[in-house]
C-alpha cells in the first residue's frame, strides 16, 4: 500500500478544481525545497526555514512560472493558466494579487504533474525552480 494514494483517474483529476491541484502542489513544492536545502546545506532548522521562504513565497513562485513558461507544453500552460485564473476568495497577505495568482498557477502545475504521476516531468520542472 502506498503511503500517499495517487490512484485517481486522469478524468477525475481533470475535473478537480485548479485550487485543489494548487493545494497539493504547494505541499509537493515545499517538500522538494526543504529536501533540497537539507541535502545541500548544513543549516540548522531555523536557517533552513528562512532559506525555504525565499523559494516558496508567492513572489518567488510567480517569477519561476514566468521564467519557465516558454519551456512548458501546451497542456502544462493550460493547467498553469487555469490555476492562475481560478476564482480564489483569499486575499494575499504578503504579495501582490498578480504574484499570488501566478503562484497559484505554478502550484496548480506542480500538483497536476504530481497527481497524474508525471514524475519525470515533475522532476524536470522542479529542477528549474532552484534559482
Amino acid at each position: 500500500m502506498e503511503i500517499i494514494d495517487r490512484e485517481k483517474s486522469i478524468e477525475e483529476i481533470n475535473t478537480m478544481s485548479p485550487l485543489t491541484w494548487a493545494y497539493i502542489g504547494d505541499s509537493v513544492y515545499e517538500c522538494y525545497i526543504r529536501m533540497y536545502l537539507v541535502n545541500n546545506t548544513n543549516n540548522k532548522p531555523h536557517k533552513l526555514h528562512v532559506e525555504a521562504i525565499k523559494y516558496v513565497k508567492a513572489q518567488a513562485q510567480a517569477e519561476i512560472l514566468k521564467k519557465i513558461e516558454s519551456e512548458l507544453t501546451e497542456k502544462e500552460l493550460e493547467i498553469a493558466k487555469r490555476g492562475r485564473n481560478a476564482e480564489n476568495h483569499h486575499l494575499p497577505k504578503n504579495a501582490s494579487v498578480q504574484d499570488y495568482n501566478y503562484s497559484t498557477g505554478f502550484e496548480a502545475l506542480i500538483g497536476y504533474l504530481y497527481l497524474t504521476k508525471q514524475d519525470e516531468r515533475l522532476k524536470e520542472v522542479l529542477k528549474k525552480c532552484i534559482l
